[in-house]
């Protein structure tokens, strides 16, 4: 696809088209993006954009000599088609969606976000295949208008290959959610990240964790990599990345997902539900904005954020104000300020530089669950150090001390880790007598 030519075009109803978005996603998807159109008028039906303003566009491709169309909008089949007989032969026409699951389709190297890409080719494909058979049906006429021949079972077999797919996929999800229970029972806080892409989420995962990486198989378990990738494109990060953050006294796992991005249907988030699932059921989420964008920008981008956030998650989420490097810090202030009802009380980073993510690491801290306090009586047997050193491992040993017979801990730790511990002294107790 690299050295592919296209043209970016988008209809909006009223106001001005902003083509910025699009033009990141082409490009992420490896297009030479030489050429642009744009309209404001209601949906025509044949054409999503008006007749004339096809016949424009056209005229673009040949100027451009273009091999791809890629439209910022949903189209329906024959739109497609419609708009493609008006193009030179042989370019291709590209809506957002198609657009975005290729993109997906190149970024997807894990099991996991393979059937995740595929479950969400199946349902974009699954009206389309109902489209093409009515239509050929009606007309008597296999391939009417250019859909392509029809069989009457491929919608029963997209239909199947979803039910296979998510079977597979919940039981990736039953896994992963055994694993995040373990991580658990092992004294692990689970914190993600999550916003939008380019956000920064990925800049700021390194800088949180250094070089501190889980030391586990990652055969096991796959989303554990010793870097997270930082580079200025759209969806790096498609599967989750695992890496053990360093944020001072407790022990934190952090996860980087995939960034969200504007305008995505029902259908398309839901067939990333498996991955979505790492920030549902995290501890704390870390809500990651760039705060270099226009405030309107990052209000939309927060908004859409809740609404995919706090429909399903029970977890604290805190905003983070990435890439304060770039703002200054009077303009800073006056985007708090007007972001005060989506974002109150937000920390302002930079993950490229490190300013404030000491702050940061207070503010996780703080906002994670609360660890409780206890004090245990170890009677000294020859286990009794193993247990001294699983308390050490699983909270925060704030004093000990050591006679001939016994051994006091006073620590803090989650409370089914304090559980555990009691069961521990308990046993230690039963050996000793």
């Amino acid at each position: 696809m690299t050295g592919t030519k296209a043209v970016v075009a988008k209809r909006v109803d009223t106001g001005s088209a902003d083509l910025e978005e699009i033009t990141d996603l082409a490009r992420s998807a490896g297009y030479d993006v030489v050429g642009s159109l744009t309209q404001t008028r209601e949906e025509d039906a044949a054409y999503g954009f008006g007749k004339g303003k096809v016949d424009e566009l056209a005229a673009v491709v040949r100027e451009t000599d273009a091999d791809v169309v890629v439209v910022d909008n949903r189209l329906g089949p024959y739109q497609t088609y419609n708009i493609g007989q008006k193009l030179p032969e042989g370019v291709e026409v590209v809506d957002r969606f198609t657009l975005i699951l290729d993109i997906f389709g190149q970024r997807a190297h894990t099991r996991k976000a393979q059937l995740q890409v595929e479950l969400a080719e199946l349902r974009y494909e699954l009206p389309r295949a109902a489209a093409k058979a009515s239509l050929a049906k009606r007309d008597e006429r296999p391939g009417f208008m250019g859909l392509g021949e029809y069989d009457e079972s491929r919608e029963r077999d997209i239909k199947s290959q979803i039910a296979n797919i998510k079977q597979e996929l919940d039981a990736i999800a039953d896994k992963e959610e055994t694993r995040r229970a373990e991580r658990r029972e092992s004294g692990f806080d689970l914190v993600a990240l999550a916003g939008y892409t380019n956000a920064g989420k990925s800049t700021l995962m390194r800088r949180l964790a250094e070089d501190l990486d889980v030391d586990e198989n990652e055969d096991l378990h796959p989303d554990l990599q010793t870097t997270a990738e930082s580079q200025d494109e759209l969806f790096t990060t498609l599967g989750t990345t695992t890496r053990r953050a360093d944020t001072g006294m407790r022990n934190v796992l952090l996860t980087d997902t995939v960034g969200f991005v504007s305008n995505l249907p029902h259908w398309l988030v839901e067939s990333f539900q498996s991955t979505l699932d790492s920030v549902y059921r995290a501890d704390l989420v870390l809500l990651v904005v760039d705060a270099s964008e226009p405030v309107e920008e990052m209000r939309e981008k927060l908004v859409t954020c809740h609404d995919t956030l706090y429909e399903r998650n029970e977890a604290p989420i805190v905003t983070v104000l990435n890439k304060a490097d770039k703002v200054d810090p009077e303009e800073l202030e006056e985007k708090k300020q007007a972001l005060t009802a989506l974002a109150p009380n937000p920390v302002v980073v930079s993950g490229l530089t490190g300013e404030n993510v000491a702050e940061l690491c207070e503010r996780i801290e703080a906002d994670l669950p609360e660890w409780h306090d206890e004090r245990l009586m170890l009677p000294m047997t020859d286990d009794t150090m193993s247990v001294v050193s699983w308390i050490h491992d699983h909270g925060h040993v704030d004093a000990e001390e050591y006679t001939d017979d016994n051994v006091m801990l006073e620590f803090k730790a989650r409370p089914e880790i304090i559980e555990k511990a009691r069961s521990k002294a308990a046993d230690l107790s039963v050996a000793a007598n």
